[in-house]
């Protein structure tokens, strides 16, 4: 086959791919409206099936950290505060099983949600938070996450950005050519990057939550601001935003401040929980 001819049949393919895994996306998802957000979302995954895979997923989560921590008043703590943030906001509505885990990692300075309920915070992060508020700021942010469904929207479009991904690199290989195989691998670092886009509006949108819940259970949501704060002291040589899933601690601390001020426009209301 000529080169001309090889560069047609790898686009047909490519474009063929493209039309499978725009189909697979469009068929294999439902639109819905998300009742906490507002917003509608196309999903792939019931919330009892996103509530079965956090469940399945949460042992190797928990082994991948060192165990559970033993201290049993830090983890009552823990459930203790996660439960006066569901139990006085929508998420206590949702239907999700949250379920607050204390991981014994003191090395990972970290906090996460699989979906259904499933949240995490590591002890290396806890040792760090100077206050009950503050570990309600985490866990209002990994709430936050859980119930505007994150996890289930990232596996539906996950799938579509690795089918057209992988259709753009089909088109882009040249097997004789250098240049063609160094524009396969930028195709397949822009799908990289839509993902981690994707992964940081994600954060923000939670942190605006995180807020919401925040103040709903009496804690001061300026509180957030300081996990921000202790983050940022912690993330060393962080990478840039552009190459990260999570946003710079000092834009997520300015789109703080605004939800904050949009939420308590006459001031945050003394009385609540710092």
């Amino acid at each position: 086959m000529s080169r001309r001819g090889g560069g047609r049949g790898r686009l047909i393919v490519a474009a063929i791919a493209a039309l499978v895994a725009l189909a697979g996306y469009w068929l294999g998802t439902r639109e819905v409206e998300n009742p906490v957000t507002g917003e509608t979302q196309r999903v792939s995954l019931s919330p009892e099936q996103e509530i079965q895979l956090g469940l399945a997923a949460a042992p190797e989560m928990v082994r991948q950290h060192g165990g559970l921590l033993a201290a049993e008043e830090d983890q009552a703590r823990v459930d203790r505060v996660g439960r006066r943030l569901v139990d006085s906001s929508a998420a206590g509505d949702s239907g999700y099983a949250f379920d607050f885990h204390l991981l014994a990692d003191e090395e990972t300075v970290n906090a996460f949600a699989l979906p259904g309920g499933q949240v995490f915070l590591t002890a290396a992060l806890a040792r760090r938070l100077r206050s009950e508020a503050e570990v309600a700021g985490v866990l209002a942010h990994e709430i936050g996450h859980v119930v505007a469904r994150h996890g289930a929207e990232r596996i539906a479009k996950s799938q579509l950005i690795q089918g057209l991904t992988g259709a753009a690199v089909i088109a882009a290989y040249d097997p004789e050519s250098a240049t063609g195989d160094e524009r396969a691998r930028m195709a397949a670092l822009v799908g990289q990057m839509v993902q981690m886009r994707y992964s940081r509006e994600d954060e923000l949108e939670s942190d605006r939550l995180g807020v919401r819940f925040l103040a709903e259970a009496g804690y001061d949501p300026r509180a957030l601001a300081g996990v921000m704060q202790v983050l940022a002291e912690s993330g060393g040589g962080a990478p840039p935003e552009f190459f990260s899933t999570h946003p710079n601690p000092d834009r997520r601390m300015a789109r703080i401040d605004e939800a904050i001020a949009e939420r308590f426009p006459e001031g945050v209301p003394e009385g609540l929980e710092r």
